[in-house]
């Protein structure tokens, strides 16, 4: 009778603004990330990302990662580290919380993609151009 009359939806509502901490969080989490979802907290990585799932939702949209509060609103995929992306894009069924990654020598630590910020790679060149500028001759 309650789905009937459509208060399984406000029972849910109710329970998404708890595990969010209330209606101010929520409104917080709206503004960040654009959407509210309920699940069930499955790690952090060590950058402070959060990570999430629902088994009931669709497939492909039943992981989710809540970046760290640091960054606010200027977050990016490139953010996510390689041990987490496999878990997030279902190349592994268990998170890196119950399987460790494996850590080679030869492996170097996650680096964010800087490319568009001040902190991006500019290459220089080593060779003479071609073609050089025109300078008008100064007058004396």
């Amino acid at each position: 009778m309650a789905t009937y009359f459509g208060l399984d939806k406000f029972v849910k509502l109710f329970r998404i603004l708890r595990n969010h901490g209330g209606i101010r969080a929520s409104l917080y989490q709206l503004y960040r990330v654009d959407d509210l979802k309920d699940g069930v907290l499955v790690g952090e990585d060590v950058h402070g990302n959060k990570y999430y799932e629902n088994p009931n939702l669709t497939l492909g949209r039943n992981r989710w990662v809540i970046y760290s509060p640091s960054v606010g609103t200027d977050y990016d995929g490139s953010m996510i580290p390689a041990e987490w992306f496999g878990w997030m894009h279902h190349k592994t069924d268990l998170p890196p919380t119950e399987i460790a990654p494996t850590a080679y020598a030869w492996q170097s630590g996650h680096e964010e993609n800087t490319t568009g910020t001040d902190r991006a790679f500019m290459p220089y060149t080593t060779t003479k151009p071609k073609i050089e500028a025109w300078v008008p001759p100064k007058k004396l």
